[in-house]
């Protein structure tokens, strides 16, 4: 038997609404008579129109206005959620205004070098226009390479032994360890790896290898964590079924629980390559600068990319803009290259996937 409900009785269900183009409708309104009243200071004191301050004016007199509306006609449990999600958008909108702000300064001022003669040469001989950047990528590719073959086993290993076999006063101390080197500046890193290499090659050593070393205290870290997560979240019923089975423990966590996580893990991983490939403080400290190539990560100074950037922009000759827009250029260079690394663990992410569908 079907059941019909009066349009009266599916009004009262369903409450008052105000109309789909009122927000939007009062949006704009808030933001022209903001936009006005900012105008109207402006030419009646001389001053320039300030448009962070219309603009959030504007955004605020919408708040108040949506709520008060929302309050009389819907009531106050659906001001209070309208009130809430324009705070959180306008939240949103106000943290992307220096991200796309930062971007579009870099492209605008980064293509005007971004030519083959930026990737195809070094600074060796050069004083003024021309040049490029090679020597920096290899030495950036070099002192990353070396950087994640040395994190990532030891990583990858601690937190094997923090989740599959940590126990007691031990775990714990390892566990406030790496807590501990997760918010130390970079600076330090780079100190620590400067001393250490000076005990044994004395004062004054500049090598890629030590930036290496640097870049790796600070990515150590990143990796047992990530992939302390990843393991915690394989089920323990894959565990104790290959256990039933008779299969060792360390055979379990190599054929089971690693091939279960990957896609996590690597997803880390290659954050962990984001977050110090852009490091500077360290590599100045640790492996120098240089103007010509270095392929030898164990012998004399070896450029990176933020370094490059940093000696441009500090150490401008004539023509002042030629050093500018070779640090723009390695700047929006060094942003690309993040940005291929997050795309990349997204993809690796989705290809090591377990799959689900039956």
């Amino acid at each position: 038997m079907a059941i019909t409900i009066r349009p009266s009785t599916a009004s009262t269900l369903a409450g008052n609404r105000l109309p789909r183009s009122t927000p939007w409708i009062t949006l704009v309104a808030s933001l022209a008579a903001a936009f006005a009243l900012f105008g109207l200071i402006a030419l009646a004191s001389g001053h320039k129109f300030s448009l962070i301050g219309a603009t959030l004016t504007g955004l605020l007199a919408y708040l108040l206005i949506i709520s008060i509306l929302s309050a009389t006609v819907e009531g106050r449990r659906q001001a209070m959620d309208r009130f809430i999600t324009g705070v959180v958008t306008g939240a949103f909108l106000l943290a992307m205004v220096p991200l796309v702000s930062l971007g579009i300064t870099v492209v605008s001022n980064g293509l005007a070098r971004f030519d083959a003669e930026f990737f195809t040469s070094s600074m060796r001989n050069v004083t003024g226009e021309g040049g490029g950047a090679l020597h920096a990528m290899i030495g950036t590719l070099l002192i990353t390479l070396a950087a994640t073959i040395i994190s990532v086993p030891l990583g990858l290993m601690t937190s094997i032994y923090l989740v599959e076999y940590g126990r007691g006063r031990l775990a714990r101390i390892i566990t406030f360890l790496v807590d501990v080197m997760t918010g130390i500046p970079s600076i330090v890193a780079g100190l620590f790896a400067y001393a250490l290499f000076a005990i044994f090659l004395g004062p004054g050593v500049r090598m890629g290898i030590v930036g290496a070393v640097a870049l790796s205290v600070l990515m150590i870290p990143v990796v047992v964590r990530s992939s302390e997560e990843m393991l915690r979240l394989v089920p323990n019923e894959l565990r104790e079924a290959s256990y039933a089975l008779g299969v060792p423990k360390w055979r379990t966590i190599l054929k089971v629980v690693l091939p279960t996580s990957i896609a996590g893990i690597t997803t880390g991983i290659m954050l962990s390559i984001a977050r110090v490939i852009g490091e500077t403080a360290p590599l100045l400290i640790t492996a120098g600068f240089t103007a010509s190539m270095n392929y030898d990560l164990f012998k004399d100074r070896m450029q990176s990319l933020p370094v490059y950037v940093y000696t441009q922009f500090a150490n401008q000759g004539n023509p002042a803009f030629a050093f500018l827009d070779r640090a723009w250029a390695a700047a929006l260079l060094l942003i690309l290259i993040v940005m291929a690394l997050n795309l990349f663990a997204r993809l690796i992410a989705r290809w090591f996937a377990p799959k689900t569908g039956r």
